[in-house]
């Protein structure tokens, strides 16, 4: 009895010692997620298997494949329902007649090619491209375009392979368009989403445990998505532009989300991380997906920070939170942000690690980034150790310990 009090007593002891007393600034305390932006885009061609393995393998929490649909049903991961820059069919004889003109969210798109105009037969013998000038395009038109069910499968199977759980955060890319391509393939004006739900359903369960989020610039079909499941839902903030005083611009179709747009609706995007805006969320969503200018305001004052002679984004003016992240928390929604590069688009920061950081700092729960090792970098370097005594402390009061059931067993 005594040698098990002693042992309780001083793993207790030196447990406590060798922890550090720290909690991130995150909703549930816990480690922000790193969120593969389109998979490892920085590296390989965008919403390709080749591109969410290397996130994974890169250190990605969860991997993000934007959803459209095939003619024949099938969602597939695409940024965008129009394929003519994302894949090589402008370059394939076979599908010149394929071209035509949309208008989506109010913006018209003359003579380009459309994932619903194509079986996924026929979008399985395209090959995916670099779409960001600058990157490589060493692996131009190799890589196929994948199923949902096939981002499934690899996050399960990673998920088994390195022992930590790989998710997925799925976008519906424009519902109120999908709904009007539905019901022309004959479709219910939902099935989008249902798809979505009955997939998702049969991969991971109605749950909000399931490790998946699903995220929407809309509105309504988040509403509607809240009434179907309870995996976890997502509203995401968009705008024009980031004004040089730090605040936003918003100019159509970046103002409001569409569905709000089409009816006349008054409700802006910077109206849903008001206060006001930010409790309504919280009756159909379980958090915010915030571009990132919403959650740190930076100035345009005309100074050269970097010195490198030229004033530019990333010399703005750094001048603190916005408040938005302390008041999602206030009313229960985590906040993922979005887009982290090293190659573009940093505001007020020219190192992209301590941009993420910065972000991090002011408790966001996750960071979108095309580049998963520095956001993983930056997760890691805001993460504490333990000091060396705490190591010392333990590793003697382990001897002692050791010494103690050694003397015990002598008697």
């Amino acid at each position: 009895m005594q040698t098990k009090f002693i042992i309780s007593a001083l793993a207790a002891a030196f447990a406590g010692a060798a922890a550090p007393a720290f909690a991130w600034d995150t909703l549930d305390g816990k480690a922000p997620l790193v969120i593969a932006h389109r998979g490892a885009s920085g590296y390989l061609p965008e919403h390709t298997i080749e591109g969410y393995t290397k996130a994974i393998e890169l250190g990605a929490n969860y991997i993000e494949p934007d959803l459209v649909m095939t003619k024949d049903g099938v969602l597939v991961a695409r940024h965008e329902p129009i394929i003519g820059g994302s894949t090589n069919v402008a370059s394939l004889a076979q599908f010149a007649g394929r071209k035509t003109t949309k208008t989506i969210d109010g913006v018209t798109y003359a003579n380009e090619y459309f994932v619903e105009d194509f079986t996924l037969a026929e979008l399985k013998t395209l090959g995916a491209m670099q779409t960001r000038a600058g990157r490589p395009t060493t692996y131009d038109g190799q890589f196929k375009v994948p199923t949902l069910d096939e981002v499934i499968a690899l996050a399960k199977a990673k998920s088994i392979e390195t022992g930590r759980t790989i998710g997925i955060y799925p976008e519906l890319k424009h519902s109120t368009y999908m709904q009007g391509v539905s019901l022309a393939q004959g479709r219910s004006k939902t099935y989008f989403e249902d798809k979505l739900v009955s997939t998702l359903h049969a991969a991971y369960g109605d749950s909000a445990n399931a490790p998946v989020f699903i995220q929407s610039f809309e509105v309504s079909n988040l509403q509607y998505l809240n009434t179907r499941t309870d995996i976890k839902l997502v509203q995401l903030v968009d705008a024009d532009d980031v004004k040089p005083d730090g605040s936003m611009s918003l100019v159509a179709p970046y103002d409001k989300p569409y569905d709000v747009a089409i009816k006349g609706g008054k409700l802006t995007f910077a109206d849903l991380v008001s206060d006001v805006g930010l409790s309504f969320v919280a009756t159909y969503a379980d958090g915010i997906g915030p571009w990132k200018p919403y959650l740190l305001t930076t100035v345009a004052d005309g100074v050269d920070r970097n010195g490198d002679g030229t004033v530019n984004g990333q010399d703005r003016r750094v001048d603190g939170s916005t408040g938005v992240v302390e008041s999602a928390h206030a009313n229960g929604l985590f906040v993922h942000t979005w887009t982290f590069r090293n190659d573009a688009s940093m505001l007020g920061f020219s190192d992209p690690q301590k941009e993420m950081e910065a972000y991090l700092k002011l408790g966001v729960d996750g960071i979108f980034t095309d580049f998963t090792d520095t956001g993983v970098a930056a997760v890691a370097a805001l993460t504490p150790v333990p000091e060396p005594e705490s190591y010392a402390m333990l590793l003697a009061g382990l001897g002692a310990l050791g010494l103690v059931v050694r003397r015990r067993r002598s008697v």
